[in-house]
């Protein structure tokens, strides 16, 4: 039972709402771990399960859409807990996407980071955030079932500590993205770009750019959330979670079904298969 005077929402959740975005991220994990498993793009793993976590966080809104106004703890832990974490998943995986571009285009003296470290310190930042929003939830998980109103506001303030630290390293990752892109297309007057025209890196960074950008979109409005409070505009809208976190998480979806990494794995094989000779850069034949 919920504890005496606990309100899980400042509004009705809208059922309709909920069932659409189960919809939609529910058929675009399904296509994701489809594309994982008959490419065996392993290290997308992370971001199949962030699809699956916020299929069934929307699940827990329609629960609770379902309840109104008379709410219950279970749905309103699963809804908030699964669909804050979820991003964390996708960054893992965008994070080690760059680095095999980087080995794509052999492009390793145009990155600010050294590739094997490159992977290492963003995945190690996202493994933090994700730690910190999981225990911050946990706290808010506690004071919702009865807790003290002390590990609610401890809950919120560690989850704005994980956000912020979202926030940076994401900042981070997409300005040394931007650099060695830069780098990349304006070396030797653009001589070495040419010889790997026939790689398909552009699209890759193109993806990895939006959803990016799309993940930091998100990441702030929830700080200016959970630093305004229950009563705050941003909690107090419903809108927000679907237009500012919901949709974007699912553009940030369909972007890498179009734009799949298993295109840069098979390239990367077929590479490594040949004895590590080249992508026409040095004179062997284009793979393509």
């Amino acid at each position: 039972m919920p504890p005496t005077g606990w309100k899980a929402y400042q509004y009705n959740p809208s059922m309709g709402a909920a069932i659409l975005f189960i919809i939609l991220f529910g058929i675009t994990t399904m296509i994701h771990t489809w594309r994982l498993f008959s490419t065996r793009t392993w290290f997308f793993i992370p971001m199949m399960i962030g699809g699956y976590f916020e299929t069934v966080g929307y699940i827990g809104r329609a629960m609770s859409a379902n309840q109104s106004p008379n709410w219950t703890t279970g749905p309103y832990i699963i809804q908030s807990t699964l669909l804050l974490i979820a991003p964390a998943l996708f960054a893992a995986s965008i994070y080690m996407e760059l680095g095999r571009v980087i080995l794509l285009v052999r492009g390793e003296r145009f990155s600010i980071v050294r590739v094997n470290w490159l992977t290492k310190i963003f995945v190690a930042g996202d493994v933090l955030s994700f730690l910190m929003q999981a225990s911050g939830a946990g706290l808010m998980v506690t004071a919702a079932n009865g807790g003290s109103t002390s590990s609610a506001s401890t809950g919120k303030t560690v989850i704005v500590g994980g956000l912020f630290v979202q926030i940076l390293f994401f900042g981070i990752f997409l300005l040394s993205a931007i650099i060695f892109q830069r780098r990349l297309t304006s070396s030797r007057g653009g001589g070495y770009v040419s010889s790997i025209d026939h790689l398909p890196w552009r699209k890759h960074m193109f993806a990895l750019h939006t959803s990016s950008v799309l993940i930091l979109i998100r990441s702030v409005v929830r700080v200016i959330e959970y630093v305004q409070g229950t009563d705050g505009f941003v909690m107090s809208n419903e809108v927000f979670i679907y237009a500012f976190d919901g949709l974007l998480m699912w553009v940030m979806l369909v972007i890498f079904v179009v734009v799949h990494p298993c295109e840069v794995g098979a390239l990367l094989k077929r590479e490594k298969l040949r004895g590590g000779r080249g992508f026409g850069v040095d004179g062997g034949e284009p793979l393509v």
